[in-house]
Formats: structure tokens, C-alpha cells, sequence
């Protein structure tokens, strides 16, 4: 049987160069020209552009570990933004919000004010990209409109490029999500109000520790946790935490243990399961005790002991990655 020849060109089609070719759905022609899908063509670069993975995307960021810590483990939390230049012309305030309604990716309210949601779903691998394009579609949006999502350009500014890197990043944590609607929950849409309700039905208590970088409180049905998101790199984390387990001095009192950590946003986020009747002011004490036993462990450069190994392979056994 005779192999079948390569297929030509389509007469006449328009040719663009590799800068040229805007973004479509992978399934439609390739607006070069070549006939071909999307993305059998130039497609191919866009995607790997789109999916790999940056593993910090909040690093740089002021209060990266609080970046993280929204976007992973606290249901109801704002956080203002601080714009490099400033606010534009009849936006009065940027917010970071960890989610929306109708898990909205941002919002333009009715007085200009803008949300910005921190854990919906993206369209790539670099999540500062995603979010900057979502926040400067919001600055442009109609006032009193929600902006929806869409697959961010391979090139764009990132969250880095727009926001003031010197001004604080400072969460507050919520009960609830009532902070969606700023007058009432009355004066809410149908739709927004059984979004209201489903969320606050599902958010877990949290507490943010005042006085303790990153390190919140929760709790749950059978018991609470600290969830502590730390900046320090991984393998010297583990490291000073197998040190502090394997010296009985990893806990936070009696009744505490640390279970493992997860890692999140290329952070490494110690988890301990307390007491229920542990509350999150109880907590700030010895939170406060172990930060300074930690320090001491990050100082030392000496090699592990056999029963510090240990302590560091069921740490490492005990890792959940999420994301």
C-alpha cells in the first residue's frame, strides 16, 4: 500500500510568524495558515509555555507564606492590595478575597472596588500570571460586573509586576464570607446568597496567629491543627524538624504532636494535631517557644545522627503534596 503523501499547505493562506499568532482553541484552525489544528501547530509552544509549572509563583512577593497559606488552607480571608503606582482612576480599593461567588475569578463592584480571587482554578502553571491577567481585566471591567475566566496568554505581567512590593501583605481571616455582599446578605442575588450559604456551611473555624509569621489555627470534628506555612527551604527545614523530633522537642505541649507537613507553592507547611480544647490563643505561647528551638536547629551544619535520620524519613513518609 502507498504511503500516504504529506499534506500541503492550503493555497493562498495567510502566513505569520511565531509572534504573530494570537492565542485560539486548541481544536481550531492555526491562524498561520498551515491547516493544521492549533494545536498540532503553534499550539505546542504555547501549551508547554502555559503548563509548566512554576513552582513559587508568590515568591518575591510580600508575605509569601500568608499568599500561600490563603490559598491552600484558610476558607474566609481578605487582604488589600497595594498597586505599583497606585489605584487607577475610580478603583477606591483592590482586595485579595480567597474566593468568590459562583467561584467568580473577580469582581468589580457596583462603587468601582475591585476582588480578586486567590483559589479558583487556572489555566496554566504559573499562577502569579494568571491572577495579574485576571486583576488588570477587573481594574478594566465595568463597574458592578464579575470578570470570567480564560486562558492566559504564554507572555504577560505577573502578579510581581503589578503589585507594590514594599507595601505589607495583612490577611484578616473571616467566619464567613459575608464580606462578599459589603451592605447585607439580604441585598444579595438569589444566586449569590445560596452561594453565601453553601460556603459558610462548608468553611472550616480558622484563626490566624497574631503574633506567629504564617502559622494558623483550625479546627475540626475530631481535633484542631496548627498548620504553620514556612519560608525556609525544604531539605533545611526537614532537617531542623528531624533534629527537634528525634530530641522529643517538636510539639507544642502536652497532648500535641507533629504529624507531618504538606507542600504547597514550593513551601513546606508543618502540621500539629492538638488537643480539642486547644484553642488558637493557647496556641501563641509555645508557637512562639518552638520558632525559637527551630532557629537554633536551622543554625546547625551537623550531620544527622542515625535516630535523626529516622525522625527525618517518617517526616518525609508524611508529606502531602498540594500542589
Amino acid at each position: 500500500m502507498a504511503k500516504k503523501r504529506p499534506q500541503k499547505k492550503a493555497a493562498g493562506a495567510p502566513q505569520v510568524t511565531n509572534g504573530e499568532v494570537p492565542v485560539v482553541g486548541a481544536r481550531e484552525p492555526c491562524p498561520c495558515g498551515s491547516g493544521r489544528r492549533y494545536k498540532a501547530c503553534h499550539g505546542r509552544a504555547a501549551a508547554h509555555a502555559v503548563t509548566e509549572l512554576v513552582q513559587r509563583p508568590f515568591e518575591s512577593l510580600a508575605g509569601e507564606c500568608d499568599w500561600v497559606a490563603l490559598r491552600e488552607l484558610v476558607p474566609a480571608a481578605t487582604a488589600p492590595l497595594h498597586l505599583k503606582g497606585g489605584l487607577p482612576e475610580g478603583v477606591p480599593s483592590v482586595t485579595l478575597a480567597t474566593v468568590l461567588p459562583m467561584a467568580w475569578p473577580a469582581l468589580r463592584r457596583d462603587d468601582g472596588s475591585v476582588l480578586l480571587a486567590l483559589q479558583n482554578d487556572t489555566s496554566s502553571g504559573d499562577l502569579s500570571r494568571d491572577m495579574a491577567d485576571t486583576l488588570q481585566r477587573a481594574l478594566e471591567a465595568e463597574p458592578g460586573t464579575p470578570v470570567a475566566a480564560r486562558r492566559v496568554p504564554a507572555e504577560g505581567p505577573r502578579l510581581q509586576d503589578l503589585l507594590d512590593p514594599e507595601a505589607a501583605f495583612e490577611p484578616v481571616v473571616h467566619t464567613g464570607f459575608e464580606f462578599w455582599v459589603p451592605e447585607s446578605a439580604e441585598s444579595a442575588s438569589p444566586d449569590v446568597a445560596a452561594s453565601l450559604e453553601r460556603a459558610n456551611a462548608a468553611a472550616i473555624p480558622t484563626v490566624k496567629l497574631p503574633d506567629v509569621d504564617a502559622a494558623y489555627w483550625c479546627e475540626t470534628p475530631e481535633k484542631n491543627h496548627l498548620r504553620w506555612v514556612m519560608p525556609h527551604p525544604e531539605e533545611q527545614l526537614l532537617d531542623a524538624l528531624a533534629r527537634l523530633h528525634a530530641a522529643g522537642t517538636s510539639s507544642l505541649g502536652d497532648g500535641t504532636r507533629l504529624v507531618g507537613s504538606f507542600r504547597a507553592h514550593g513551601l513546606v507547611v508543618p502540621v500539629w494535631d492538638l488537643p480539642r480544647e486547644m484553642s488558637a490563643a493557647d496556641c501563641e505561647k509555645p508557637a512562639t517557644e518552638f520558632a525559637e528551638r527551630l532557629a537554633g536547629a536551622l543554625a546547625s551544619d551537623a550531620p544527622l545522627t542515625a535516630e535523626e535520620r529516622r525522625a527525618r524519613g517518617g517526616l518525609t513518609n508524611r508529606q502531602v503534596t498540594l500542589s
